[in-house]
């Protein structure tokens, strides 16, 4: 098993790729692990590492206080999961990323420093306000744990379940009539649950753990 970079061992090979770009590069200046200067460019500062952290994100937010050229380098490796996260956090700060190959010391840019302008997601925003329109009431605290948590889908497969529970079997159209579900016989199909049960075509029940999520569920929903 190979080991990771330390350090001083990621120095060598940033050196010699800045150095290609025409800069002229240093280590330990001031409180900056690496400075490269080329013409009347700003500084640009590179901060080392053998991981990410957040004591390492708070590093290199310090020295933007003397450059806005930023990066911060790490031994390249790692789930690509928290790679991402990683370079994506480092963006939105306005940090560059660099990696270095441990075993030929092969350096990539993974981010430049700049500021960062996030992409939103229509998609994401109009399902975040159909289940903001859909939640009846308030019945969850911000911040409080998920267990149980009572989403706009389950709402209305609470509210199919006590409309069986008080009016025994009954078919999807009758509940959406009555109770405005609107997917209440896809809901009961497809039975995520294991509250529903088919009694006939069309036509469903309520089983004991539907019964037992109505209970489960009696002092969270409005």
């Amino acid at each position: 098993m190979s080991r990771g970079l330390r350090e001083v061992e990621l120095y060598g090979p940033i050196k010699a790729f800045l150095e290609a770009q025409g800069y002229e590069v240093k280590g330990e200046i001031g409180a900056a692990d690496v400075v490269a200067l080329r013409g009347d460019e700003p500084p640009l500062i590179v901060e080392l590492k053998t991981g990410f952290s957040l004591a390492f994100f708070h590093q290199g937010i310090a020295r933007q206080a003397i450059t806005e050229t930023v990066y911060l380098a790490v031994p390249a490796g790692g789930t690509r999961k928290a790679l991402a996260a990683n370079v994506s956090m480092a963006r939105r700060l306005g940090l560059g990323v660099i990696t270095v190959r441990a075993r030929d010391g092969f350096v990539t840019v993974l981010a430049d420093p700049g500021p960062y302008q996030p992409r939103q997601s229509k998609l994401r925003r109009d399902r975040l306000l159909r289940a903001f329109a859909r939640r009846q009431g308030d019945p969850l605290e911000g911040g409080s744990a998920r267990a149980g948590i009572v989403t706009a889908y389950r709402r209305d497969a609470l509210t199919c379940a006590a409309h069986l529970a008080a009016q025994g079997p009954c078919s999807g159209a009758e509940i959406k009539r009555i109770t405005g579900v609107e997917q209440a016989t896809r809901i009961m199909s497809d039975d995520h649950y294991g509250w529903f049960i088919r009694v006939e075509r069309g036509i469903y029940a309520l089983t004991d753990a539907g019964k037992a999520g109505l209970k489960a569920y009696s002092d969270r929903v409005r």
